[in-house]
């Protein structure tokens, strides 16, 4: 279920809030922990154990650590929760990838080497990392385990943020498992963040997908080096408003029920260097590697050359975790060797150009670099990069060109996208704040608030008018 879909929209989503909030708050949790169970159980039946068995293996590993059996603990929570990443993300693309050397160097049996394609969890990705360093921050001594399995596994469960994040940590949310209330404001806030992320995720992720999914789809052969760029365009602001979208829609959900989620995004595409754009672009997920893996490794406290090492093994664990491919492996490496580049001195000379410069060299690193991470296969990304620098197969008369595209929907989404891309819509809420607080008739606010609101109704209306027209509803991180 995707919170885009009308399903979780006209059904669970206002089920679930009528009932959370007519329950005692004591009964929350379990209803909420139900409910979850319910939106993962939707349409993934039985894999919803596998979130379950999860839990109960780092809720055990929190209660070993705790208890003094500190080693024990810690190797439960490892072991188990990776053998089960492992088990259901990677296995197969290691079947493939043994019977691809094997292939290649001719070793007989080799084509016999297969194994059934394993369905892969929705959030395991998610709910592994939390596990984990739920189980690291109890070792750590940072935080205390939680007694309660019903309590933890709402935690774990939760279905706002569990699909595609932002990775939640328990000690950021720990109070308010055991003791949270919701304002009518605190609710308002929640509703109009959902509304913002749900129009980022209809209105343009999906104008975008449409159009980058047509040419990265498309022979290589019938469409030119401008449409080449035209589509990596599109993919680079599909990806931010999809995923930003949907990260919106969870942290708005948490407000409703009282959770505060932190920011995820920080608008990246606005940043002066690789190493910027990681503090911007899927905040929760930079910052997980930085705690748990890369200071443990050592940081940047010993010799250059650990630090360089430490890079490409945190950037190589990144790639490797948004899928098992070849692709994604050379996307997190491309973008390691980058932050080792800028480390070794270019970042000196970024802060020192010209910002519009500094933003041009970010924007074409990143933008190569999502052609690894659309693209099926390292060949296909190879030949598509080929083509953006007129290298690709020519043709005298093309299906695709440029022009096929500019339709005045693509163009005023191109233009949306651009803008929106910018810290336009915090200026104007700041602005708009400092106007609410300048007013001080009662007339004059009600006006204001009503303008305000009118707004996102329209925004609600305009997103949903959108999806019951157009059927067209990927999601990019539904399954990492």
């Amino acid at each position: 279920m995707l919170f885009s879909s009308a399903i979780f929209l006209f059904l669970f989503l206002p089920v679930f809030l009528i009932i959370y909030y007519l329950l005692p708050r004591q009964w929350h949790n379990a209803f909420l922990f139900g409910a979850s169970l319910l939106f993962y159980a939707w349409g993934e039946g039985l894999v919803v154990l596998v979130l379950l068995v999860s839990a109960l293996i780092n809720f055990i590993a929190g209660r070993l650590v705790e208890n003094g059996r500190r080693q024990a603990g810690l190797l439960l929570s490892l072991v188990g929760s990776l053998s089960l990443l492992f088990y259901y993300k990677y296995s197969n693309f290691l079947v493939d990838s043994v019977r691809g050397f094997a292939e290649a160097f001719a070793i007989p049996g080799a084509t016999n080497l297969n194994m059934a394609q394993i369905a892969l969890p929705i959030g395991i990705s998610f709910y592994t990392f939390q596990g984990i360093s739920y189980t690291l921050d109890i070792y750590w001594g940072r935080i205390k385990a939680n007694r309660s399995f019903l309590d933890y596994g709402t935690y774990v469960a939760m279905f706002p943020h569990q699909i595609a994040g932002p990775i939640v940590r328990y000690a950021d949310i720990a109070p308010e498992l055991s003791d949270r209330r919701t304002t009518v404001e605190q609710f308002g806030v929640g509703a109009e963040r959902f509304i913002i992320g749900l129009a980022k995720k209809v209105l343009l992720a999906n104008t975008f997908a449409s159009l980058a999914d047509t040419i990265f789809n498309a022979p290589p052969d019938s469409y030119p080096a401008s449409t080449a760029w035209l589509g990596i365009v599109a993919y680079t602001l599909q990806i931010y408003f999809d995923f930003s979208g949907y990260s919106d829609m969870a942290i708005g959900l948490g407000k409703m029920v009282g959770f505060d989620f932190k920011e995820n995004f920080d608008y990246p595409y606005i940043s002066r260097s690789i190493q910027d754009f990681w503090r911007r672009w899927h905040i929760s997920l930079s910052s997980w590697f930085r705690d748990y893996l890369y200071i443990p490794l050592g940081g940047n406290r010993a010799s250059k050359a650990r630090t360089y090492r430490n890079l490409l093994i945190v950037f190589f664990v990144t790639g490797l975790w948004h899928g098992a491919s070849m692709n994604f492996i050379v996307w997190g490496l491309y973008h390691g060797l980058f932050l080792m580049i800028e480390r070794a001195g270019l970042r000196k000379r970024l802060d020192q150009l010209w910002a519009p410069v500094a933003h041009a060299y970010t924007l074409v690193v990143v933008l190569i670099g999502w052609v690894f991470f659309r693209a099926v296969d390292l060949t296909s990304a190879l030949i598509y990069l080929k083509k953006m620098i007129g290298l690709g197969p020519e043709s005298a008369n093309y299906a695709y060109p440029l022009t096929y595209f500019t339709s005045t929907e693509v163009l005023v989404s191109l233009v949306l996208g651009f803008v929106l891309a910018t810290p336009v819509y915090h200026t104007f809420q700041k602005y708009w704040r400092r106007l609410m607080t300048r007013v001080v008739t009662t007339p004059a606010r009600l006006t204001l608030d009503l303008v305000y609101i009118s707004g996102l109704l329209l925004l609600f209306i305009s997103a949903i008018a959108y999806l019951a027209a157009d059927t067209y509803n990927p999601f990019i991180y539904f399954r990492f």
